[in-house]
């Protein structure tokens, strides 16, 4: 039983009424609080609310009501409607979409807008229907918005488990009510070149009148990509593009991501408005990818302080957090500003703008930054359980060979190379001498580790090699099975040994993250729930997610393991390793591994 379930509005019209009229008695007043109000981005003093079936009645000025209703008074503190993440992934967080509500609530975050296609790229439409049967029971208020590149590249370049053509992207609209728009189209060269299947997919979200999110590197991609209907993006890495999106009728959606990942794009993509004048009416804030841990701490209430810290004043940036992207999606009837008849999704914050407490459809569910009883056992005895097939996704090939044979004669070896700080990798040429009898010369000459990928779906049993420079390892290895997009299992290591460990480590648990120092695994997050996500509440994937990142760092690794996850990722330049080999971006064109001199 989901004791935060609310009624539509339809059905209530007449007692909201009633309620604001002063002849039904409420069941929750609100009072002493300062209001933020989204609807005119300014703040409001001596304000009270008052919260019938899980719906805003009306907002009064404080110590209107005189009535029997149960009254909580939060003396002086600011009211303002919970957040809403126009574009995050669940399954970034490693948790499910019960799990990611803990964190989200205790954030002040009460609504999100989730591109599934990690696990729609594992199972197809199967693993989307799981995750949207996930997301009706979880306490959060969870749309999807219809992953729309998958496979994100042709079958020539990876190997994956999904294939979501046109015809069942149609199907999936029709047949769940939560799928509000289409997601970020990944594959942007192909939509800019009138590809017939990529508009296809497009189409069938524009006839059904369902936006179509965006996601796109270059600004001479701009033009073509709003022509062929995008209407939104989050890969706003700086200023002028920003500024040439919003010029082109495409919403922004500002990333904020923790300041030591690539991922951190909004100082640079909001002085669009700061330093070039452009209004906010259509720019967002959002988190796009967090892991478990990540997810406390840099929340979207973080992302907010973000945009204040770059110069928007606070009414402003609450607003680009909660108002603005629920009028993306068409939904500010309901989400985004605390209006008369729009749901009780709330959150009290003291003067630094930290959440106290969290109100989901007027039910509280965290108070003084804590959970309460009614939200840890509608979390802990009433979460979806995912079915047995979707914990049998990760079928490798027994014992790969994870190193290449070397070479007899003088050859020329592609070396691919990590751009620090951003997850932008470049290809480099290094020539391997012959008579060479091991890689470890090679291997310490041009600081370097080995790196392969592995087809995990049970197909091909594809295997492909490189070389990872500017990567930091010092020893052992780290492997996923998170590789984006195709999510096939990626390691990088100095040893065959230590590879083979971290590798048959995510074959015994059926998915996860593996650091192995000194001929042992010093950390694993298991991740069984189609290779990426795990079964566990969010503190403790928290904690596992935690303990990874510490040994990843002290390791060496200069990538962050997240961005390790997209090194087999086919769509950002300029070459990448998949289950096929190395790939040049955008050429999508195989590029030898091996080219005898």
């Amino acid at each position: 039983m989901n004791r935060f379930s609310v009624a539509p509005l339809h059905s209530l019209t007449q007692t909201l009424a009633g309620v604001a009229s002063g002849t039904i008695e409420p069941d929750l007043v609100v009072t002493g609080a300062r209001i933020l109000s989204t609807y005119t981005e300014r703040m409001l003093s001596e304000k009270e609310v008052w919260i019938s079936n899980g719906r805003i009645a009306a907002v009064k000025p404080a110590g209107s009501h005189q009535g029997s209703a149960r009254k909580v008074d939060v003396a002086g503190g600011i009211l303002a409607p919970g957040l809403v993440d126009p574009h995050i992934h669940i399954e970034s967080s490693m948790m499910t979409a019960c799990a990611y509500a803990e964190a989200a609530l205790l954030n002040g975050t009460t609504t999100i807008f989730c591109d599934s296609h990690e696990i729609g790229n594992v199972s197809d439409t199967e693993g989307i229907e799981w995750m949207l049967e996930d997301a009706r029971v979880a306490p959060l208020n969870i749309f999807l918005t219809l992953p729309s590149t998958i496979p994100a590249t042709s079958a020539e370049m990876e190997t994956c488990g999904g294939d979501l053509t046109p015809h069942k992207a149609g199907a999936m609209f029709d047949a769940w009510p939560e799928i509000v728009a289409l997601g970020e189209k990944m594959d942007f060269v192909p939509v800019c070149f009138g590809d017939d299947r990529s508009h296809g997919v497009i189409q069938e979200a524009l006839k059904r009148g369902r936006p179509v999110s965006g996601h796109i590197y270059g600004r001479e991609f701009v033009a073509a990509y709003a022509a062929s209907g995008v209407t939104d993006t989050h890969e706003a890495i700086d200023r002028d593009i920003a500024d040439d999106f919003l010029e082109a009728g495409i919403w922004v959606f500002l990333r904020g991501g923790p300041p030591t990942t690539p991922w951190h794009s909004l100082p640079e993509a909001i002085k669009a408005v700061t330093e070039l004048g452009a209004s906010t009416k259509r720019v967002c804030v959002c988190t796009d990818d967090r892991d478990a841990d990540d997810l406390f701490t840099f929340g979207m209430d973080w992302v907010v302080t973000e945009a204040i810290k770059a110069g928007i004043d606070i009414p402003t940036a609450w607003s680009m957090g909660s108002l603005h992207p629920a009028t993306r999606y068409s939904m500010d009837g309901d989400f985004g500003a605390l209006g008369h008849g729009r749901r009780a999704d709330m959150v009290l914050l003291n003067d630094d703008l930290k959440v106290i407490n969290t109100w989901y459809g007027g039910e509280l569910a965290v108070e003084d930054s804590k959970v309460t009883t009614v939200l840890d056992e509608q979390l802990s005895n009433h979460r979806y359980q995912y079915p047995k097939k979707a914990y049998q996704t990760v079928n490798m090939p027994a014992e790969p060979k994870l190193i290449p044979d070397v070479p007899e004669v003088a050859t020329e070896v592609t070396v691919l190379r990590t751009e620090l700080p951003g997850i932008v990798t470049l290809h480099r040429k290094a020539n391997l001498d012959r008579g060479s009898t091991d890689w470890g010369a090679f291997v310490k000459d041009n600081d370097c580790c080995h790196m392969a990928v592995i087809e995990r779906y049970g197909v091909e049993g594809n295997i492909a090699y490189g070389f990872l420079q500017n990567f930091g390892l010092r020893e052992g290895a780290v492997a996923s099975s998170v590789g984006h997009d195709a999510h096939n299992v990626i390691v990088a290591g100095h040893d065959e040994a230590s590879m083979s460990l971290a590798v048959e480590t995510i074959r015994n648990s059926h998915g996860g993250v593996a650091v192995v120092q000194g001929g042992e695994v010093e950390a694993f997050i298991p991740l069984p729930i189609a290779g990426l996500i795990s079964d566990l509440r969010a503190p403790e994937v928290a904690e596992a997610a935690s303990k990874v990142k510490e040994v990843w760092v002290a390791a060496g690794c200069t990538l962050p393991y997240m961005g390790f996850n997209l090194l087999p990722l086919s769509v950002i330049p300029e070459i990448r390793l998949t289950d096929k080999g190395l790939v040049k971006v955008p050429e999508m064109e195989i590029e030898p591994l091996f080219k005898a001199l």
